[in-house]
């Protein structure tokens, strides 16, 4: 790590393990908590200007008492997170908050669901969207998703280094809507008559489970759902992009047109889901 930050001034923490499931919990551990310490150390040591840790939307919904505090300020024990994954980019901002508290000049960007035409690899939200446009029949639990443009996350991360104050936590997001608007949305953009069908929370929890055990100790493949995914979109809440506005500049684009370009890429694309498509958002998706 200490050659690769050689001459840096400025670093990007932008790495990490997204999605809800892998065969080894341990990784989210590793990966998102473990990789955060080793990167924060070496700059440290390094001595840069800047740090920028990227986080994720999924660990500021209220799993817990805030106390009066604003979801997008709050900072919520790792245990009250719904499962591995938040646990570990919990963990991974508390060390990083610790780190700004200490006088490391460290700002946090949270993206919430970037999507774009340029998705080659299907990263968990795209998935997610070409997992329902194959879907006549579309059960999904009726949350709140926040999609944006990742061209409009990527200008928010660069704006966040530049002008982001120092241990400050900035959202990057867009619009946010129901689920069922955006499969509405989807099915006029492609032209497919489909037919949403909301799940119940409690029902979909349980199934999620069920996925998951059999993942777990029988298939080691990725489930269609887990149980953290489900907590996750039931806790969904509108967080407010205001302070990226306001102190950056930041000014997300519409996400009528880059939904638009990302349902026309995918058709383009065609193929098959993959295996676990939605299971970063269990019936859903979300991440980053």
């Amino acid at each position: 790590m200490d050659a690769a930050i050689a001459g840096v001034d400025q670093v990007y923490h932008l790495a990490g393990l997204p999605g809800m499931w892998v065969a080894n919990k341990q990784d989210f551990h590793d990966v998102n908590c473990r990789g955060t310490e080793i990167v924060l150390a070496a700059a440290m040591k390094r001595g840069v200007s800047r740090f920028l840790h990227c986080s994720t939307e999924s660990i500021l919904f209220p799993y817990c008492d805030l106390k009066g505090v604003p979801a997008e300020e709050a900072l919520q024990p790792a245990d009250a997170m719904p499962g591995a994954y938040t646990r570990s980019k919990s963990l991974a901002e508390h060390c990083a908050a610790k780190a700004a508290a200490a006088g490391f000049p460290l700002v946090i960007g949270t993206p919430t669901m970037p999507i774009g035409a340029a998705d080659h690899n299907l990263t968990p939200p795209t998935a997610m969207l070409w997992y329902f446009l194959q879907k006549k029949v579309q059960p999904h639990l009726n949350f709140l998703v926040n999609l944006v443009d990742v061209r409009d996350v990527a200008m928010g991360l660069v704006l966040t280094m530049e002008r982001g104050r120092i241990g400050q936590r900035y959202i990057l997001g867009g619009d946010c809507v129901p689920l069922g608007n955006i499969l509405r949305m989807m099915s006029a953009m492609s032209g497919r008559r489909q037919y949403p069908v909301v799940v119940p929370g409690r029902i979909a929890e349980l199934s999620a489970i069920m996925l998951e055990y059999i993942s777990d100790n029988f298939t080691h493949r990725p489930p269609n759902g887990t149980a953290e995914g489900v907590r996750i979109a039931l806790a969904a809440s509108d967080l407010s992009i205001d302070k990226a506005r306001n102190e950056l500049g930041y000014a997300p684009r519409p996400i009528e047109p880059v939904l638009r370009e990302t349902i026309t890429h995918l058709l383009a694309r065609g193929g098959e889901a993959p295996s676990g498509a939605i299971e970063h958002h269990a019936l859903s998706s979300r991440a980053s």
